[in-house]
């Protein structure tokens, strides 16, 4: 009769040194509690008679698999968990940070050409042929009269500039001066004969009383004379920024600022002399002294101002006559002079 499967593996316990088997590397690492078991078995068996196996038992016994517990910390024993292969990527570029550059002061902006552009209108002015050099506000004073009258014309003359054609304005300065252009005779004209003198200029009614009051401030406040700074002279009735720029410089020849009127004002922003375009002729003032050298201030306003009543006219500019026609945004590409309309001929009466 065969064994049962449980009297075998009993035999297999006690039979395993007997028989001289080596116990496979497998099973070398089961953990001592397992082999105590076996030594356990082995102290039983040898208390009890040994039984020869038959070749038959033999046979089923080397059939049979030894089942065996697997320790918990027996990590040998423990199933693998295969991950993912993820491939690495090395960089073929090594990367270097680079360092803050030291801060630099940078380059002013600055339109393209504008030295071409200021060499062509001085050359197209080149006669001086124009209103303003004939009959500008430093044309008309009496430069043999006392300072600080001649001061005061200046200032006068100015005020009266104001939204009025040279033409006009030298004509009424002509008829002040030979009224008596001072600050007692100010003072002593009536309210009407001022505005007969200066009639026909823009808001002559206005300037009369800015006249009057201006000149009551200087008796009282400047002994008869002008302001001599920038600030004092803007606090004066009537007077702007571009009058107190040109007065310091005509008067005082102290060069403060550029005078921006309304040609001055048109042509920096038709040869884009500003950043972006601008409004009113002291935001122009401000954007053209941040880039244009010191040295070039002073030219500018009688430069531009002749270049403005000859060429680069308020409506129907001459840009077929002008030098800047292929380097102005304005003008660029009119190369040929309009056509003339014919003369309309009159009805015979």
């Amino acid at each position: 009769m065969l064994m049962d499967e449980g009297e075998l593996m009993k035999k297999a316990g006690t039979l395993t040194e007997a028989l001289g088997e080596v116990v496979s590397p497998y099973f070398s690492h089961t953990s001592r509690m397992t082999r105590s078991k076996f030594s356990r078995s082995e102290e039983k068996m040898k208390n009890q008679p040994q039984e020869t196996l038959s070749e038959g038992d033999r046979v089923q016994l080397s059939r049979l698999k030894p089942k065996i517990k697997s320790d918990p910390d027996d990590t040998a024993v423990k199933n693998v968990v295969k991950r993912k292969h993820v491939p690495i990527q090395y960089e073929t570029e090594v990367k270097v940070k680079k360092e803050p550059r030291e801060h630099s002061e940078e380059t002013p902006w600055e339109p393209l050409n504008w030295k071409e552009q200021l060499l062509n209108m001085h050359e197209m002015r080149k006669n001086k042929d124009a209103p303003v050099d004939v009959m500008g506000c430093n044309k008309l004073q009496d430069d043999d009269a006392d300072p600080k009258v001649r001061r005061y014309q200046v200032l006068i003359s100015l005020m009266l500039s104001s939204q009025t054609k040279d033409q006009v304005t030298s004509a009424a300065m002509m008829k002040l001066r030979t009224h008596g252009l001072s600050v007692p005779s100010i003072l002593q004209t009536s309210d009407k004969k001022l505005g007969d003198l200066i009639y026909p200029v823009g808001f002559w009614k206005k300037k009369i009383i800015f006249i009057k009051n201006t000149t009551k401030i200087l008796e009282q406040k400047y002994d008869s004379d002008i302001p001599p700074t920038l600030r004092e002279l803007v606090q004066l009735p009537g007077v702007g920024p571009k009058m107190a720029h040109i007065v310091m410089d005509v008067a005082w020849g102290e060069l403060t600022g550029i005078g921006v009127d309304t040609h001055v004002h048109r042509i920096c922003n038709r040869l884009k002399w500003v950043q972006k375009p601008t409004k009113q002729p002291e935001d122009t003032r401000k954007a053209v002294e941040k880039w244009l050298p010191r040295d070039k201030w002073r030219e500018i306003n009688v430069l531009m101002v002749g270049f403005g009543q000859q060429v680069c006219l308020p409506v129907g500019p001459r840009c077929h006559e002008c030098l800047n026609r292929k380097i102005c945004p304005h003008g660029k590409g009119v190369v040929k002079s309009p056509k003339n309309s014919p003369a309309k001929k009159s009805k015979p009466s």
